[in-house]
């Protein structure tokens, strides 16, 4: 069994990122610079915000934090993007999700620039990974196939199953997954709450994603000798530590990587890789 270390692989691609950085910058051009729109006081986008912030200044670029009121009204977001848009000293940006109720997601995603989209969000970049063009492509998924492709794992003709369509990262896994690429080529099958007898179609897959964020859902009964295991699930779990919490994923890692041949960890595994991929996305839309 190998462990496709998230953790490690992230730095490795944070390291490489600053190398050419520092490139760019010796030749006296102005670094890469990432903007975050974060709306409201939730605790966990700021933490998350925040932590992109400083992955910034570990690489080299520049940030910039839009921190805005959750009384913001639609209209004075919209404004916002729209400036963000025609900045030219801004490379790529993302808007923090969740909004609050009162402004439509969709109707901010479509506003913003698919050339500074660099989370991946926009239709137009959707459409393109989904026809295997040059584009942003979201950073969870594109860290699962980072991952993929960095410890070799077999994936051409293989049966993959991803539990979970979610627009951020079930859906565009199995895109990824069925695209003629490596890693990619596999049979998918894309599973979700109203899909019958799950089980079984897990026990045929050498591949399983899943990102339900159900805690320990998938056993090691369910999973075939051998089989590739990517946990995206992350979901806090009450415990008598310190903290009161723990962070455990989908899949009982314990017992199922007995079996499994490559397994992520949670945390550690996919988590990891969602900034770094931010990072290379920033980097991308700078050199476009």
């Amino acid at each position: 069994m190998i462990i496709l270390d998230g953790k490690k692989t992230s730095n490795d691609i944070k390291d490489e990122i600053t190398d050419e950085v520092n490139s760019i910058i010796s030749k006296g051009d102005r670094p890469p610079h990432l903007a975050a729109v974060i709306v409201g006081n939730d605790g966990a986008s700021l933490t998350y915000v925040g932590s992109k912030v400083r992955a910034c200044e570990k690489v080299g670029f520049d940030s910039t934090l839009v921190s805005l009121e959750d009384s913001i009204s639609e209209e004075e977001l919209l404004d916002k993007v729209y400036e963000l848009n025609n900045d030219k000293k801004i490379d790529g940006y993302i808007v923090q999700l969740p909004l609050p109720k009162h402004i439509d997601t969709q109707k901010v995603l479509l506003a913003v620039d698919p050339k500074k989209d660099v989370d991946g969000f926009h239709p137009v970049n959707f459409g393109r990974m989904a026809l295997n063009l040059p584009t942003f492509i979201s950073a969870t998924p594109n860290g699962i196939m980072e991952l993929l492709k960095r410890y070799k794992v077999p994936t051409e003709g293989k049966n993959t199953i991803v539990i979970g369509r979610s627009d951020i990262v079930g859906k565009p896994v199995s895109i990824l997954m069925g695209l003629k690429t490596n890693p990619g080529n596999s049979t998918v099958t894309l599973a979700h709450s109203r899909t019958k007898n799950i089980e079984d179609l897990i026990k045929q897959a050498d591949i399983v994603i899943s990102a339900l964020g159900v805690p320990d859902f998938i056993k090691e009964h369910m999973i075939k000798e051998g089989a590739t295991v990517i946990d995206v699930g992350i979901t806090r779990v009450e415990d008598d530590s310190e903290k009161g919490y723990k962070i455990v994923g989908d899949v009982d890692y314990e017992n199922v990587s007995k079996k499994s041949s490559f397994i992520t960890p949670v945390p550690g595994g996919v988590g990891p890789m969602t900034i770094a991929m931010l990072l290379k996305n920033t980097l991308q839309a700078y050199k476009n």
